[in-house]
């Protein structure tokens, strides 16, 4: 039976806004702070079901003020909005690294479908609105 990746170190670089985690794999991430606060796994994002997910907007410029220890399977956040709420077990944190591409990709479909604009996504042409 395999084990879970466990980080061996986490180091919070609030001037880059970012959280870079090492796992015992010998793989490293850099999670943006914006990416962490819209993949938040609490209920407040989330919701209960999948149809009562709430979009998180505008958070480009959110920071992690805090991160407190919890047990020994995960972290609580603490974020410069308010947010403090979810929970980052060890394997959602390796999920969100091993998956950011594919997820960043997803959360700023989301954004444009809900016709809200990110500096990471590029403009339309005149042509194509018109």
């Amino acid at each position: 039976m395999s084990q879970s990746p466990m980080p061996t170190e986490l180091k919070l670089q609030q001037s880059e806004r970012q959280l870079v985690v090492t796992f015992n794999t010998g793989e490293t991430f850099i999670l943006p702070c914006e990416y962490l606060r819209v993949y938040s796994q609490s209920a407040e994002v989330t919701g209960h079901t999948p149809d009562q997910a709430v979009l998180q907007v505008g958070k480009q410029s959110v920071n992690v003020d805090a991160i407190t220890p919890v047990g020994n399977y995960a972290v609580k956040l603490h974020f410069d909005d308010g947010h403090d709420s979810g929970i980052y077990t060890w394997d959602w944190l390796y999920t969100l690294g091993k998956h950011q591409t594919e997820y960043w990709q997803d959360y700023l479909n989301r954004l444009a479908k809900a016709g809200h604009r990110h500096p990471d996504i590029p403009p339309t042409p005149l042509n194509e609105i018109l």
